[in-house]
């Protein structure tokens, strides 16, 4: 009976420790945690009833209780602590200086329940027992900033559950004032800052103030500067400072912002070896970081150490996981970006069949399927190029269909999709003939152009594919109406793509057309301006690169024409 004879040590401990003394509330703990053990093996508890110190044994029991669930995860001890810290409570009635003691602990209890089971009533029972003991330990109270965080630490949790602005704004009320009374050198003082920076990212992501966004840097920046090597929450502070430090990259485009985002998480990948639950989130957002690197500096090492890092991300991502669905088009994402580059089709061909996998994830209903579709469309439609199958085509365009569906006007990505859809019709039309397809075309064309306003990055070549089908029409039907559209298109196109641009040869080479058929339509000298955007879309078009001789036929053409012009004069 080891078990027994614990509690009668702990007990004979315990009386030599009177009410008042040094060490008392340690001997109290240790008879607490022996009666946990006692009451675990042998079921046993009578010998606390009738004594007058049950509240305090209670008390201490319900923090074992708790402090083993912690370790364990046994629901049957978080349960019991809950069951035991409500009857604590009732032993010490308003006006018992214990009292905000046991407020305080069943309060933890139940935030734990919630955690575990999500129940609103648990979180909202929480907040009201944290106020009440919060209201017990005022000004200059040892625990009084424990009650604020806790207290902020729920409220912020219905927040998050409930989106009350106002409960965000009294939480990082309280987490202030908490952080106040916790001063440098406090053992606590990280977890205050920790919290207080989360907080405050929430009201950034609420409001996108950007001095939100810099208080909460600065503050992960001094819990981490707290959580050295070997803590078990430095990983967590790389984490999430460098998640701030990548939306102020996003905002303000600092480079160095960037540097020190890839620096700090593979530094968290480190801290979270094989085996970690966490580690598929700090492989995939690494992977994503520097996919932004590649983005900036198009390298391609970072384009490969990208996809390295979403396979071993999507490799601890087996079905059902519930992060799957982010890194099937992640890793697709760049594996089209990669064929892109290099031309590989077997890049192409995992895109498509990772953008099925990932379409099936978001079935008909589901917020973000429209932008699987679209993605799924544009990847099918490089199949459609490479291969000039049909079947691709076909497909391209009832997936574009499906993606427009879904993007109702005032979506912000309507515009792509109308443009796309367009886009793969004209080519439907140049394949099969189809005057109904062109004729779609055009519409669609319009209407995305329409969401395109002056200063869209965009709009050039909304411009250009717009004036190429309505090119189309006059081809067709032989209006000059068309005509004059299509080269009006063709010059605004032109005006925004300046030296330099990739588009301006096409757009030079296209106008130069389109005038030089006015010209043979009207005879207007103006139209032998088509010679002078010939010879420029040659300089950007030199020996060797594709579509030189198509150039080079047209310009011959044009002076042709010219020549012909003079001699009649």
């Amino acid at each position: 009976m080891a078990s027994t004879d614990g509690v009668s040590h702990k007990r004979a401990d315990l009386g030599g420790c009177p009410p008042g003394s040094d060490g008392r509330d340690v001997a109290l703990f240790d008879l607490a945690v022996a009666c946990c053990n006692r009451f675990k093996k042998e079921g046993k508890f009578d010998d606390l009833d009738g004594h007058h110190d049950r509240s305090s044994w209670l008390h201490w029991l319900v923090f074992c209780l708790a402090k083993r669930y912690d370790s364990q995860g046994a629901v049957a001890d978080l349960e019991e602590a809950v069951t035991l810290g409500r009857a604590a409570l009732e032993l010490r009635p308003p006006g018992d200086p214990n009292r905000d003691a046991s407020l305080y602990n069943l309060a933890c209890c139940l935030e734990k329940r919630f955690e575990k089971h999500a129940r609103m009533y648990d979180l909202e029972e929480a907040i009201e027992l944290h106020r009440a003991a919060l209201a017990l330990r005022l000004s200059e109270h040892p625990r009084r900033s424990l009650s604020l965080h806790w207290l902020a630490f729920c409220l912020s949790q219905r927040y998050d559950s409930q989106g009350a602005v106002a409960d965000l704004e009294e939480a990082v009320t309280l987490g202030r004032t908490a952080l106040e009374l916790c001063p440098p050198g406090d053992p606590n003082r990280d977890v205050y800052l920790y919290n207080l920076a989360c907080d405050i990212w929430k009201k950034f992501k609420k409001h996108a103030r950007m001095d939100d966004l810099e208080e909460a840097i600065e503050l992960h920046r001094a819990a981490l500067a707290l959580r050295p090597s070997e803590h078990p929450g430095r990983s967590s502070s790389l984490h999430w400072l460098a998640f701030c430090l990548l939306k102020r990259h996003d905002s303000q485009g600092a480079v160095a912002d960037l540097e020190e985002v890839v620096t700090l998480g593979r530094t968290a990948l480190e801290l979270c070896p094989p085996g970690d639950p966490n580690r598929d989130v700090y492989l995939y957002n690494l992977a994503c970081d520097i996919w932004r690197k590649f983005k900036k500096h198009a390298r391609m090492d970072d384009l490969e150490e990208a996809i390295e890092l979403h396979r071993a991300a999507l490799a601890l991502r087996p079905s059902e996981h519930p992060r799957r669905s982010s890194s099937l088009p992640w890793l697709a994402f760049c594996l089209s970006q990669r064929y892109d580059s290099q031309g590989a089709v077997a890049d192409l061909e995992e895109a498509v069949t990772l953008r099925r996998a990932a379409l099936e994830l978001f079935p008909p209903g589901d917020p973000n399927r429209d932008a699987y579709l679209y993605n799924l469309a544009c990847d099918i439609w490089k199949k459609f190029k490479k291969h000039a199958r049909m079947d691709d085509l076909e497909e391209a365009i009832e997936l574009h269909r499906a993606a427009l569906a879904l993007r109702l006007s005032g979506h912000p990505d309507r515009s792509s999709s109308l443009h796309w859809l367009a886009f793969c019709l004209s080519h439907r039309y140049d394949s099969q003939g189809a005057v109904a397809d062109l004729e779609e075309a055009v519409t669609l064309g319009r209407a995305a152009l329409e969401l395109c306003p002056p200063g869209d990055p965009n709009r050039d070549v909304y411009l250009y594919n717009l004036a190429c089908d309505i090119w189309r029409k006059f081809k067709k039907h032989a209006r000059m109406y068309d005509l004059e559209k299509a080269i009006d298109l063709h010059c605004a196109a032109l005006a925004l793509r300046l030296s330099g641009h990739p588009g301006r040869s096409s757009s030079l080479r296209s106008l130069a057309l389109c005038l030089s058929h006015r010209y043979d339509s009207q005879g207007a000298v103006v139209g032998l301006e088509a010679v002078t955007f010939r010879r420029a879309a040659i300089e950007l078009r030199p020996s060797g690169v594709p579509d030189h001789d198509i150039s080079l036929r047209s310009l011959t053409g044009n002076l042709w024409r010219r020549f012909k012009k003079r001699t009649r004069m």
